[in-house]
């Protein structure tokens, strides 16, 4: 019997794994021609998702790539009024280190045996056991999982829901070999992410294993199109830094000056989730993982519930063998309960990012009482 996954992210890659470990074989069908296709993004905070990782034999090896350093935080306002600044000891417990996305995919997608990933197929659909994809082939399937991410080709085999727009639009840019480039900005960032919120607007930068700073500008309350209407020359990323400055006004100098030392990498990012506690009625031959069942606001939880989401179907399936229809029912009814509870508390803290004072709603969560 056949299980197929759709989808080389971390979701998809954390299943195969713990299957691999469990003696039980899967294929993971991905669309990228190789893993090297693009980047994979900035760091993760990865928390509840160690847990994934010990079960899938590789926490070790994530001890090795995960910077502890990563878990300092600095919070301001946009007048430069510092409300927090937390620096993690050398010897503190690896909680919610930082890791690198691609390291993180890297250290899984060289867990499995050579030829699990199959690159360069892109699923377009499924039905009567078979999987077709965009170049005419075709694969046998017992067990669909679909594990590619927001914008699923497969949900629509389980469930009519659709993502929305969250009203927020981000630019990413970042600031390379920053160390050595800028060094003041370098020490006023610190070893891990520097917060500033505050006007309907959020600046995140946050120092990467490469040494890059990655900068996320976000603009609350924005529409779909705002990036057609925002007057931001993505094409020109001179002119788009320029604008960027222009959209944070009375904002500190030094937030400014980041933007100004960032090269031109200018990427724009729509943000979307599903309904929060999506559920489907059971099917025994398809399920989702990661950002395919549970699209929520990114605040931290969306990686650790898709590799929480890998491992609990691949124990699910190997508590069950060859029993596909119990396997889903069993992890389905986990993973509705547990990713439900973490949207509840993403759209919760979403909220707060919102509000007119979000630094201080936020300094109130960190700091309680």
């Amino acid at each position: 019997m056949s299980i197929a996954i759709v989808g080389a992210g971390l979701g998809g890659l954390a299943l195969a794994r713990v299957l691999h470990v469990n003696g039980i074989e899967a294929v993971v069908y991905e669309r990228e021609a190789s893993r090297h296709a693009r980047g994979q993004g900035g760091m993760l905070d990865i928390h509840s998702g160690q847990r994934a990782l010990r079960e899938a034999g590789l926490i070790d090896e994530f001890h090795t790539i995960a910077r502890g350093e990563g878990q300092d935080m600095r919070l301001l306002e946009p007048d430069g009024t510092l409300l927090l600044q937390e620096d993690t000891p050398d010897d503190a417990p690896l909680d919610r280190p930082e890791v690198d996305r691609a390291d993180l995919r890297a250290l899984l997608l060289d867990s499995l045996p050579e030829g699990t990933v199959r690159w360069g197929h892109a699923f377009t659909s499924a039905g009567d056991g078979l999987l077709r994809f965009a170049d005419g082939a075709r694969a046998p399937y017992d067990l669909l999982v679909g594990a590619d991410g927001a914008h699923s080709r497969v949900r629509p085999l389980l469930t009519d829901a659709r993502p929305a727009h969250l009203g927020q639009n981000v630019v990413e840019i970042g600031i390379p070999d920053v160390d050595r480039t800028h060094p003041d900005l370098a020490a006023m960032v610190g070893r891990g992410t520097y917060w500033v919120l505050g006007d309907g607007k959020s600046l995140a930068a946050q120092r990467n294993g490469d040494g890059r700073v990655r900068i996320g500008l976000t603009f609350h309350g924005t529409a779909e199109n705002w990036f057609a209407t925002s007057g931001i020359p993505l094409d020109d990323p001179a002119g788009a830094r320029a604008r960027l400055i222009e959209l944070l006004p009375g904002w500190d100098a030094r937030f400014t000056a980041l933007i100004e030392a960032c090269d031109d990498t200018v990427v724009p990012r729509s943000l979307y989730t599903l309904p929060v506690g999506l559920t489907w009625p059971s099917a025994p031959d398809v399920t989702l993982v990661g950002d395919a069942a549970h699209l929520m606001p990114p605040v931290g939880e969306g990686a650790n519930m898709a590799l929480l989401d890998g491992a609990e179907l691949g124990l699910a399936l190997a508590a069950h063998p060859g029993d596909f229809a119990a396997a889903v029912r069993t992890y389905e009814r986990e993973m509705f309960e547990r990713t439900g509870a973490a949207a509840r508390m993403s759209t919760d803290l979403q909220n707060m990012l919102t509000a007119p004072d979000a630094a201080r709603k936020m300094l109130a969560f960190f700091q309680p009482g």
